[in-house]
């Protein structure tokens, strides 16, 4: 424990001109008395640490003491502190050693690259979670990252429908989508998408899983994300569309099913486009297209067309 906090301090100090033994204290969760007992120790073990005395004294690294990056460039620097999500690495259990990766880059940084971290966290803020949901962290999210990570074996049960199945998985890539943690893993020879929140249980093995040097995380989450979008699409809608319908259409349902409808739309003399429309069901076609009110007409399925009429009396009811 002793070992590790003189490390840190260290590497506090590299990172800075120079620190009072208060800060030092806050940032080491130690005493002053502490701070100045690890101060000596590190100056008796050959780290060259000088106490300034008096009230604008500290604690300070001299001879040059410090190991730095010097290939990196400002925008370098500054990307580097971007590619973190914080609430996702603690969900993970890795915010630790985030933490700690952090602070050997600043104190590695030339001084002219120092305020990289400040300025990017000033500028730039990742949130992932969906709007109008509290986000939950799956209880077994921590064991499945460290699995990835570890390129180790997972025995997991999983939840489908009201009913649980064991899986031997090599977990292969962790996605933060809208708040909801996916796993992407090797079934078998298959690769498949799970998720985190409906395991039942994790047992992470000791055997280390070989890795198929051509997996694409992102190419897969892609692809497989526009899957998952065009499964949803089961029914079809005919609607006729003014000109403001069909700018607006790509807001209100699926874009790509709008974009794809519009393309193959028969356009008419007076302006207005005739398109078939994938959507999930007739139920969400109803609560997405009657946002776009008299600029769009249903055509069919006759039982759509039927309770748009019945909105449009209930309406002109209300309005009357």
């Amino acid at each position: 424990m002793r070992a590790a906090r003189l490390i840190k301090m260290v590497l506090l100090l590299q990172s800075r001109p120079s620190m009072t033994a208060a800060e030092l204290a806050e940032e080491l969760e130690v005493s002053e008395r502490t701070v100045t007992r690890d101060a000596l120790a590190l100056s008796e073990a050959g780290v060259p640490v000088y106490a300034d005395r008096g009230r604008a004294g500290g604690y300070r690294l001299i001879g040059g003491y410090r190991t730095r990056l010097t290939g990196l460039a400002r925008g370098e620097a500054e990307a580097l502190f971007l590619s973190g999500l914080p609430g996702a690495l603690r969900d993970m259990g890795l915010e630790d050693a985030a933490s700690a990766a952090r602070l050997k880059v600043s104190a590695a940084l030339l001084p002219s690259l120092r305020h990289a971290p400040d300025s990017v966290a000033q500028r730039f803020l990742l949130d992932a979670p969906g709007w109008y949901q509290e986000p939950e962290t799956p209880e077994l999210l921590p064991p499945v990252a460290e699995a990835v990570w570890d390129d180790r074996t997972i025995a997991a049960r999983y939840r489908r429908g009201d009913r649980e199945v064991e899986r031997e998985l090599a977990p292969y890539g962790l996605v933060l989508k809208a708040g909801v943690w996916y796993l992407c893993a090797r079934s078998g020879t298959a690769f498949r998408t799970y998720r985190v929140d409906r395991f039942a249980a994790v047992a992470v093995g000791e055997e280390r899983f070989v890795r198929d040097e051509g997996f694409d995380l992102e190419a897969f989450w892609a692809e497989r994300s526009a899957e998952f979008a065009r499964s949803l699409l089961r029914a079809e809608v005919v609607v006729r569309l003014s000109e403001a319908g069909a700018r607006h259409l790509p807001y209100v349902t699926d874009r790509m099913a709008a974009e794809e409808a519009l393309a193959g739309g028969e356009p008419a003399p007076d302006g207005r486009v005739t398109v078939t429309l994938r959507v999930e069901n007739e139920e969400v076609a109803f609560g997405q297209l009657l946002g776009l009110g008299p600029e769009a007409e249903v055509l069919a399925p006759d039982s759509l067309r039927a309770r748009f009429a019945e909105a449009a009396r209930g309406l002109a009811e209300l309005y009357r």
